[in-house]
């Protein structure tokens, strides 16, 4: 199920979203582009290179959607143009 999802997001522009998710999630928690790239993706320059064209894998994409997923704040409301990977599961 996990892949369904995954390539239905892919193509819906992953690259934009995850760089959606990493601005919104640094700041409400006041965490530079660098921290966040590094804490969810252990790669400092990971969404500078996105917002520079760069891609990444689908198991990469995963791995960073996952970790969003796992530790957005409750007080924030993950953004509703993109699908969460939790509530994907859910439904199908």
């Amino acid at each position: 199920m996990r892949h369904m999802y995954l390539n239905a997001f892919m193509s819906s522009d992953i690259q934009k979203n995850m760089i959606v998710l990493s601005e919104r999630y640094g700041a409400h928690q006041n965490l530079s582009h660098w921290r966040v790239s590094f804490l969810s993706r252990g790669d400092g320059q990971f969404f500078s290179r996105l917002k520079n064209g760069s891609g990444c894998t689908l198991k990469t994409a995963s791995q960073v959607l996952q970790w969003f997923d796992d530790n957005w704040p409750g007080d924030l409301e993950w953004p509703s143009e993109i699908p969460r990977p939790s509530v994907e599961r859910v439904i199908k």
